[in-house]
């Protein structure tokens, strides 16, 4: 894989269309086999809605990197690819079993350990402060975390379909500045996969990826954020990666620990994460899940022109990055999600009042 715009535009170009060409497939194959995400319980939606979205991304990606693989070969790291690719698929297979069978959350959690490690043991590393042991949980914690985390925001539609598209586009075109060839590739075939299925599962959506789709997408999207690399090893392999993940990272954040707060379990579903909060207050789906996309956005300029500064810099705008999700999740945090809050029958009690 080249530098060249045309083989991006390409790759881009084959992964998008093939996801949407086979998300229908997926839709129909699901109708027919009865793989339905049923509405109740904490779940919005009103009827029955297709599941095995994340078939059509993986095929979407293996088959578009296969191909620009062949066109192109790269100069180096096809063991690497090879492995991660495997690693990613046997995430999907998982996440697709616990749509089926509805595993436990433990052993999802092991599954994704298990594959921190084999990057790990692939040279697919964090090493920001030089101690191996302390390295290999960063490497762990960061793997696992944004892979749940972009799990954790399909909960709503369009949401980790966009979200992926965004930060996949983010890692493109600072992998693709800063001459990582093979990075920039697997960056925005991943966003074309997500922008292609995005076409079916934006509001109201047609199908779900659920979380063999979730599981590839977050897996893919941190492996890429190790990789990226920099002249200043400190503010870029750190900083940068974390501001083009700063929605996800503080959906999970605000996630878990209302939650904790609440005494309920982190892993117990809800409607209360970022966007079902804006939900609440008032703001259409839509608008709620383009509010996400633009902040992304923004986070992804500002991981680009932090790869690009002095690192005092760099860390004034990393900074700025944290306090303004900080603030953002502490007004949140202040809209009434579940049943038994104090905040939610005060509420509820000065709604009536009014009227």
């Amino acid at each position: 894989m080249t530098g060249v715009w045309w083989e991006y535009a390409s790759i881009f170009g084959s992964s998008t269309l093939l996801c949407l060409v086979l998300t229908p497939v997926a839709i129909a194959a699901a109708t027919r086999a009865g793989v339905l995400d049923l509405p109740g319980g904490h779940k919005r939606h009103e009827s029955p809605v297709p599941y095995l979205g994340g078939l059509a991304i993986v095929v979407a990606f293996a088959a578009s990197i296969l191909g620009a693989v062949l066109f192109a070969p790269p100069e180096s790291g096809e063991g690497e690819l090879v492995i991660v690719l495997l690693l990613a698929l046997g995430l999907a297979i998982v996440g697709i079993a616990d749509d089926l069978r509805n595993l436990s959350p433990l052993v999802r959690l092991v599954v994704e350990v298990l594959c921190a490690v084999a990057l790990w043991h692939t040279d697919v590393r964090i090493t920001l402060t030089g101690e191996t042991s302390f390295d290999v949980l960063l490497t762990v914690l960061w793997v696992v975390g944004i892979t749940n985390a972009f799990n954790l925001l399909d909960n709503m539609d369009g949401l980790a379909a966009g979200q992926a598209s965004i930060c996949s586009v983010a890692v493109f075109v600072i992998a693709a500045t800063n001459g990582q060839f093979l990075v920039a590739g697997l960056a925005i075939s991943l966003a074309g996969c997500a922008a292609g299925f995005l076409r079916h599962n934006f509001h109201p959506a047609r199908i779900y990826m659920g979380d063999g789709g979730a599981l590839f997408l977050g897996f893919l999207i941190a492996y890429l954020g190790i990789k990226l690399r920099f002249a200043d090893s400190v503010s870029g392999a750190f900083l940068v990666p974390v501001v083009i993940c700063i929605l996800p990272i503080t959906d999970t954040t605000l996630v878990t620990l209302s939650r904790l707060v609440a005494g309920r379990s982190p892993f117990q579903g809800g409607q209360d994460h970022v966007s079902h909060r804006m939900v609440q207050s008032g703001i259409p789906v839509p608008v709620s899940v383009g509010l996400t996309y633009f902040a992304s956005i923004a986070a992804g300029l500002l991981a680009y022109v932090i790869s690009r500064v002095d690192q005092a810099s760099a860390w004034v705008l990393f900074g700025f990055v944290v306090t303004t999700a900080v603030a953002a999740a502490l007004l949140l945090a202040l809209v009434p999600v579940y049943p038994n809050s104090r905040l939610r029958h005060f509420v509820i009690e000065e709604r009536t009042e009014a009227t």
